[in-house]
């Protein structure tokens, strides 16, 4: 029911900065936990950051904890990632999801808990 759009990905240098979006073309975000998930080329994918439906619990992947930022917007129904300090590890398709079946983000998320997934947005970090 859920349909959800990632933007705001590109080719940045090593330090840099981008930030994603991730929005709800149809349906709703106000009431679900929303994350942020990265797959990597011949890598499995990741959990990368997570928020609950009114921005008062976040968690975060430890590779990118004091880097990531995620918040919400509920009036626009959109979630951002905003990512400093970019490392060639970094370099992946970034994926926005949706979970209606938490209100307390963390403490282990889990790809299974998620029902709604956006198309990806390619993120490339130069050395």
């Amino acid at each position: 029911q859920v349909q959800l759009v990632e933007s705001g990905g590109g080719l940045v240098q090593a330090g840099g900065s981008l930030r994603l979006s991730c929005s709800a073309s149809r349906g709703t975000l106000s009431f679900y936990i929303t994350g942020w998930f990265r797959q990597a080329p011949g890598k499995q994918r990741e959990f990368v950051a997570e928020i609950n439906w009114n921005g008062a619990s976040t968690y975060y992947a430890d590779s990118v904890k004091g880097r990531f930022t995620i918040s919400r917007v509920n009036v626009k129904n959109t979630v951002y990632l905003q990512m400093n300090s970019l490392k060639p590890e970094d370099t992946a398709v970034y994926y926005c999801a949706a979970d209606p079946s938490r209100i307390v983000a963390g403490p282990a998320p889990s790809e299974r808990n998620y029902d709604y997934w956006g198309q990806g947005t390619q993120v490339t970090v130069s050395s």
